[in-house]
């Protein structure tokens, strides 16, 4: 007598053909549902405007609380934040109309920052450079130094150097960088002799910038080291950085009457590569970290940074590779760059 036999799945799983019967019914469903396209029209203008915020934020004024500049310093985080949410948002109202909008922004983010997702680092290059606001409140500031100078600089730029800290800055450098100078709350030490050492204007009544020549085994290199005043976000008056945007101005005069070809740049700008009021600087110079880092290399603030507003830029100059290093007893990361003096 032939008899039958039934296995049954253990554990109550599902088998592929539940499953496939689930999403066949998931698909029915949304090609049923009439409001598909009519749902999230909202959500849908919403991403139009995000995507013409970004793509448009150069003609943001600046009249009212600086806004532009303010949009500008956390422009890729427009999309970082903005597009995953509101994808999010599109998914929960089963909106096909928002799903396709969401693209729009997307793409321009893309076309806006997709250049600094890859690593564009290279191998090679023959001075290594670095700079770091230590924080003038730093309760360590042996500890920093140590840290920095182990980051293998030839070429260091320290800002906000408290006056009481300065001795204890030179000290910790002083077996690895055998030249320094400091100038006002700025300071610059090299493993290679410097010359022409002298503070540079920004106008602000005090030093906050240095320029110094640095005599590399390649040649002269003119290094400036500049902190640009602080911005603040206040509810009154929004983004206020008048006078950063006037030492900006300065710096830029300075660095394009800089009589040597090739030109580096340590420093807090207190503002990004996207921000317009720094152009005077930003349009005659590279950003290593754009040219040759990975990632955005955003050093500020250490604890969650958000923005890269310090910077090394170059003229004249090949930038191999950027990266940031460390945390430090700072607010601050510190950032570096390996270059080429010797270009073609």
């Amino acid at each position: 007598m032939a008899q039958a036999y039934m296995t049954e799945t253990g554990g109550g799983g599902t088998s592929p053909g539940r499953r496939g019967s689930r999403i066949r019914r998931l698909y029915d469903g949304l090609r049923g549902d009439r409001g598909i396209w009519r749902r999230g029209v909202v959500l849908a203008a919403l991403a139009v405007v995000l995507a013409l915020v970004m793509l448009l934020h150069a003609r943001i004024p600046n009249r009212v609380g600086n806004t532009g500049s303010l949009t500008e310093t956390f422009l890729p985080w427009l999309g970082i934040v903005g597009v995953p949410l509101l994808l999010i948002l599109a998914l929960l109202r089963k909106s096909a109309t928002a799903l396709i909008a969401v693209l729009v922004p997307v793409t321009v983010w893309m076309n806006l920052f997709g250049g600094l997702l890859g690593d564009k680092s290279g191998s090679g290059g023959d001075l290594t450079v670095a700079t770091h606001n230590v924080n003038a409140d730093n309760p360590d500031p042996s500890g920093t130094a140590r840290e920095v100078a182990a980051s293998g600089a030839d070429v260091l730029a320290l800002e906000e150097l408290k006056a009481s800290a300065v001795p204890v800055y030179e000290r910790a450098l002083a077996s690895t960088y055998p030249y320094h100078s400091v100038q006002g709350t700025v300071g610059l030490w090299s493993k290679y002799p410097l010359s022409g050492v002298e503070p540079v204007d920004i106008k602000l009544g005090w030093t906050r910038a240095m320029r110094a020549t640095v005599n590399t085994p390649e040649g002269e290199v003119a290094v400036y080291v500049a902190h640009m005043p602080s911005v603040r976000v206040k509810l009154a008056a929004g983004f206020t950085a008048r006078q950063r945007d006037t030492s900006a101005d300065a710096l830029g005069e300075a660095i394009a009457d800089e009589k040597l070809g090739k030109v580096i740049l340590l420093g807090d700008l207190n503002g990004t590569m996207n921000d317009r009021a720094l152009n005077a600087v930003t349009s005659q110079m590279r950003s290593t970290q754009g040219a040759a880092g990975s990632g955005f290399g955003f050093s500020w603030p250490a604890s969650f940074p958000m923005a890269r507003i310090d910077q090394i830029m170059v003229k004249g100059v090949e930038p191999v590779s950027s990266w940031t290093l460390p945390r430090t007893g700072s607010d601050h990361l510190p950032v570096a760059a390996r270059v080429n003096v010797t270009t073609p």
